[in-house]
């Protein structure tokens, strides 16, 4: 399935974003830990040039932590500073305005050279929606600032939002990008709710998320739900809209959920849409466990 969503309120808030970053010194980019490379807008890289670059992996504490250490790493080796955080706890003031600073070296230097004033930073808040940018502000500056939710699009318009007495971060709205050239990418994004559930076929992603499940983190499914993960052929339910290459073991699986959890629909048949929710809710507040949905690239020569 082709995973999709670009509402016309990203074209403007993209627009902005082009026209501030002259303004800034550094962008610092907020990434889903779960899928880093997904949750990243090419356009940001192409805006930022030139600019100080920081990631963030944020919602680190939902995701695989040995995975987490080899994206920090992958993101370093490719001259990008970053760090991992968990978007409810408050992130040190301290370690960001350092690292800050060390990606500001080169400005500083430059500006010193002209008699300047290297003391006062300003950063720009980039990211894709739903990826705790508020959250991670308001934890930050230690009070509500920026406006925070559970869905994508809570935030429209940039604002500036003062850390101390000279660091200033310029918050601004979470855009995808049209034209989303990889499946993967797509189903991601919709897995960790950075495109809204009333746009994608919620029982479809499921079935995909069971299918990974079963393959990466095997074991997962059967601790939560008490079901038998051991593949057996089922046939094809009529009363869902599937994909040719859906695989007989999630609908099983997906069937079992539904069986445990008493997910049935008034006068008979499973409830696909309410266990699919289920299912996707677990996944995202982490009581699945810690899972992380891909993995950095590797060299070939490695």
């Amino acid at each position: 399935m082709k995973y999709q969503w670009y509402p016309g309120h990203m074209a403007k808030a993209r627009r902005m974003m082009e026209e501030s970053i002259r303004l800034v010194d550094v962008v610092i980019e907020i990434v889903d830990a779960r899928c880093p490379a997904s949750s990243r807008n090419p356009d940001i890289d192409r805006m930022a040039a030139g600019k100080g670059r920081i990631i963030i992996l944020n919602k680190a504490d939902l995701a695989d932590p040995d995975v987490t250490d080899l994206w920090s790493a992958y993101f370093r080796v490719n001259g990008i500073a970053c760090m991992s955080a968990d978007a409810r706890r408050r992130i040190s003031v301290r370690n960001l305005t350092q690292m800050t600073a060390k990606v500001c070296e080169e400005r500083n230097a430059r500006r010193r050279a002209k008699g300047m004033n290297t003391d006062h930073v300003r950063a720009m808040i980039a990211g894709i929606p739903n990826v705790g940018k508020s959250t991670w502000i308001n934890s930050l500056s230690g009070r509500a600032s920026a406006k925070t939710g559970n869905k994508p699009g809570v935030t429209r318009g940039g604002q500036w939002i003062a850390v101390g007495t000279s660091f200033e971060l310029l918050d601004t709205p979470g855009i995808l990008w049209p034209g989303m050239d990889r499946e993967q990418t797509g189903r991601n994004l919709a897995l960790t709710g950075s495109m809204r559930d009333e746009a994608i076929n919620i029982e479809e992603l499921a079935l995909e998320l069971i299918s990974f499940l079963l393959d990466a983190y095997p074991g997962v499914l059967a601790a939560r739900y008490g079901i038998d993960e051991s593949g057996q052929e089922e046939e094809t339910r009529d009363d869902m809209i599937l994909r040719p290459d859906t695989s007989p073991n999630a609908i099983r699986c997906m069937d079992d959920i539904s069986a445990r959890r008493a997910f049935m629909k008034k006068g008979g048949g499973i409830d696909y849409d309410r266990t699919a929710r289920a299912l996707l809710d677990d996944f995202r507040s982490g009581r699945l466990g810690r899972i992380s949905l891909e993995k950095p690239p590797v060299k070939e020569n490695q």
